[in-house]
């Protein structure tokens, strides 16, 4: 059945792709969602027409989505309030009456984009649907039934909005609606424990709805920080294992009520089933260890106010590339030695982590750097033989910078051959992509520190180094 899909305008590439995961996490697979837009609508619009099975299906996408502001069974349209009334006319009763009878309550809102509209055009619009056979009572506070009068403007693009050739007015009953006190609920400013790269709450909550984080999967974050990527997903029910490299980040943060563990009891969700401190360049995982995580959610270190480190210092530099051991009586407040981690290295790696610890099915959700000079090339991103590319989302940092989400689907086990695969795909996307990502212009282009509330998201996009900042 089609439903009218409207969208919070913004995140624009983030919107089909949180739905679809979603309908896949409810039963639905992803390849049959269908999407058309209203007649005169920009593809930026945030009306959209969806194609789900059921009410059912609907209702479940649009109270857990963070970007679906509600999906509706559309009673009718028009370009005029004329046009609206003949399409309602027309609905089958059949599928009014059950809303409309004497024993429900409802409540009706008019609502509008590119346009505000007083309290006395709110009321005539409403006024204007005497035709609508309601015999129920009107209840503002707790409704059976929410109905919506939604009205765009023909306002062109004058405005910085997604252009409307034509006005167009909906009608609907509300299906499901997203929970608007969650990201107020969750927003950093109000977070125990939080560091200088703490992901944001939104943000957070889209990958975890990318991952299909709910109640029995199991989630990992190899570059786990604070751990606001884990909170967002154990919020939905799964359970949460983080590392960082970091041991100050991960054990010490301000004290024994204020660090990682702080943050989930403030919400009161079940706290990580382990916090490592783990180098994702040396893995701690036994010999032999596959399969174990339902999703992998990171936002590996790619150089911005800080960039990646990995095991180091003299004793690695010198050749010994194996974890080396530490003194008993070192071993209270010892911090190992460390060293710089390119990207290149870094998504190799987090590649070979998922390809190895993730189900088959299993999602791998991460963020990757993208220059945006030339929009003409193809997109350019890491592969591995092991996993398809499901959705990638940009989410732009500045006029020539960019971070997309990659999300990625494990089809096939872990193998040698896979592994040897991968290893040349690795040689291959290092010699030809990632030229620019290592001369050391990423750094000052995107921004610098002074720059950190003005991204899009409010937050940065690497895993930080110990800056003091913790403890």
């Amino acid at each position: 059945m089609w439903y009218l899909c409207v969208f919070y305008h913004r995140l624009l590439d983030y919107r089909k792709p949180e739905v679809e995961s979603l309908a896949q996490l409810f039963g639905v697979s992803g390849d049959h969602i269908e999407w058309r837009l209203p007649e005169s609508h920009h593809h930026d619009s945030p009306f959209h027409f969806v194609n789900l099975p059921s009410e059912d299906v609907a209702a479940k996408v649009a109270n857990r989505s963070i970007l679906v502001k509600g999906i509706y069974e559309l009673w009718g349209e028009g370009n005029s309030y004329g046009e609206l009334e003949d399409a309602i006319r027309s609905y089958p009763d059949e599928r009014k009456l059950p809303y409309v009878n004497s024993e429900s309550t409802f409540k009706i809102t008019v609502d509008s984009f590119g346009k505000v509209m007083s309290f006395q055009e709110q009321n005539e619009r409403i006024k204007s649907l005497a035709y609508i056979p309601f015999k129920g009572r009107v209840n503002l506070k707790t409704p059976d039934h929410k109905f919506y009068i939604i009205e765009t403007d023909d306002y062109g693009s004058s405005n910085g909005l997604p252009p409307v050739v034509q006005r167009r007015i909906f009608f609907g009953r509300e299906v499901g609606g997203a929970d608007r006190r969650l990201l107020p609920t969750y927003q950093l400013k109000s977070r125990t424990y939080l560091g200088p790269t703490a992901m944001d709450a939104e943000m957070a909550f889209l990958m975890a709805n990318q991952a299909l984080a709910a109640k029995g999967k199991f989630v990992y974050d190899p570059f786990v920080g604070t751990g606001s990527i884990l909170v967002a997903a154990a919020h939905f029910g799964a359970m949460t294992m983080g590392a960082d490299i970091d041991i100050r980040v991960v054990r010490d943060g301000r004290g024994p009520d204020c660090n990682v563990w702080s943050n989930f009891k403030q919400y009161g969700l079940p706290a990580p089933l382990a916090l490592l401190r783990a180098d994702n360049n040396l893995p701690p995982w036994r010999s032999g260890m596959k399969e174990v995580f339902d999703a992998i959610i990171c936002d590996p270190p790619y150089g911005v106010r800080a960039g990646g480190r990995k095991s180091g210092g003299r004793k690695l530099l010198k050749g010994v590339v194996e974890p080396y051991t530490v003194p008993d009586d070192k071993r209270t407040d010892h911090i190992p030695s460390t060293a710089a981690y390119s990207l290149v290295e870094c998504i190799h790696d987090l590649f070979d982590l998922a390809a190895r610890m993730l189900v088959l099915g299993g999602r791998l959700v991460f963020f990757y750097p993208e220059l945006r000079q030339d929009d003409s090339k193809e997109d350019h991103y890491p592969e591995h033989p092991c996993f398809r590319l499901i959705a990638s989302s940009e989410q732009i940092l500045s006029s020539r910078y960019s971070r997309v989400l990659l999300t990625m689907v494990k089809l096939c086990p872990y193998t040698d051959d896979i592994a040897e695969a991968a290893r040349i795909k690795h040689l291959d996307f290092k010699e030809n992509h990632l030229k620019w990502l290592e001369d050391g212009n990423l750094h000052s282009s995107v921004l610098s520190p002074a720059d950190t509330q003005s991204i899009a998201s409010g937050d940065s996009n690497s895993k930080p180094k110990y800056r003091g900042k913790y403890v």
